[in-house]
């Protein structure tokens, strides 16, 4: 376990009179809506010291999972319609006689999760109907996702979520072979990528090549993040701006936390690793369209700046630049 865990005391904490010593916690996805969630999962750890917490999840979050230090078991579940593939879920949740249920995901599908479990329902902090500690807030569906998850736990008695330690976030850059960075510039990571199904969060390709070649002029070495499916855009950019690293594919979240800790500045649309940037402490301007509303979703961290426009194709390279250089700017000072 990490030092957090190490270093708590105490019960296994209480909930209606009764000791609590099986917890579930339970956040499938995405990248950044289980960034957002790393808050509350330490606030519930803390609440819950001496209990046994299981994190129920999906494959590509059960690494952080273990990793994180708050968790005794992580358990991963895959989106299925087969009858059976809900009856062993059922057979495991109702095998694991968890005291309490905190559903972070508080969507129809975690909510049937909870059902599954009759006869046998734990208490649960979530939305679904008949639950014990149901996020009831009429608000709740116009509230920020940290605001929203706050204010459910609190609900459930835990009065207290701050924002997460992510020092255990400590991925090993070594294999990157990035050069040195330029006394007085340093790096700057661009996210151009985004969901393939929602062009409209994307700022255009040549813009952001523009604004990496004018970077590299001012002694910045641009790092393009990405996974495959963003190659296209990535790759341009890189042909575009020689001076720009290519690391499309071969950044995971914990090396992209590492490289958002260096960085002077990261530049990117409305998606995942923006999410994780911002938390780890990067400055970052993050560009939304009309598509999603930042009041909602929006990054936050130590120095977050969000520019929205209705149609990113009609926001100015220019604009950016300086909305860039104004952030650099006011970090440094």
């Amino acid at each position: 376990m990490g030092a957090d865990r190490a270093a708590m005391t105490g019960g296994a904490g209480m909930m209606g009179g009764a000791a609590v010593t099986r917890v579930l916690v339970i956040k499938l996805g995405a990248l950044g809506d289980f960034v957002q969630a790393l808050g509350p999962m330490q606030a519930i750890r803390r609440h819950h010291p001496a209990a046994r917490l299981t994190l129920l999840t999906t494959p590509p979050f059960e690494a952080l999972g273990r990793r994180c230090g708050w968790f005794d078991d992580v358990w991963t579940t895959r989106r299925s319609r087969r009858p059976g593939d809900w009856l062993a879920l059922r057979r495991r949740l109702i095998g694991g006689r968890f005291d309490m249920v905190y559903d972070l995901q508080t969507s129809d599908r975690s909510s049937f999760m909870w059902h599954l479990m009759w006869p046998c329902r734990p208490p649960m902090s979530g939305i679904a109907r008949g639950c014990s500690h149901p996020h009831d807030n009429p608000a709740r569906d116009r509230m920020h996702t940290i605001d929203r998850q706050r204010d459910q736990l609190a609900r459930a008695g835990i009065a207290e979520v701050p924002p997460p330690d992510l020092g255990w976030m400590a991925g090993d850059l070594s294999g990157l072979d990035l050069p040195e960075a330029a006394p007085g510039g340093g790096y700057a990571l661009l996210v151009p990528g985004g969901a393939a199904h929602r062009p409209d969060k994307r700022w255009p390709v040549a813009r952001y090549a523009d604004l990496a070649g004018r970077l590299a002029g001012q002694g910045m070495t641009p790092l393009l993040i990405g996974t495959a499916a963003d190659a296209e855009a990535t790759d341009a950019i890189a042909r575009a701006c020689p001076a720009a690293i290519d690391l499309t594919g071969r950044t995971d979240v914990l090396t992209l936390a590492a490289l958002a800790r260096r960085a002077a500045l990261a530049v990117g649309n409305d998606t995942g690793p923006m999410h994780l940037c911002a938390l780890a402490g990067c400055p970052c301007l993050v560009l939304y369209g009309a598509a999603s509303d930042p009041a909602l979703c929006g990054q936050r961290g130590a120095a977050v700046k969000i520019m929205r426009v209705d149609r990113l194709d009609d926001l100015d390279i220019d604009v950016v630049a300086h909305a860039a250089a104004d952030l650099r700017a006011g970090v440094e000072r």
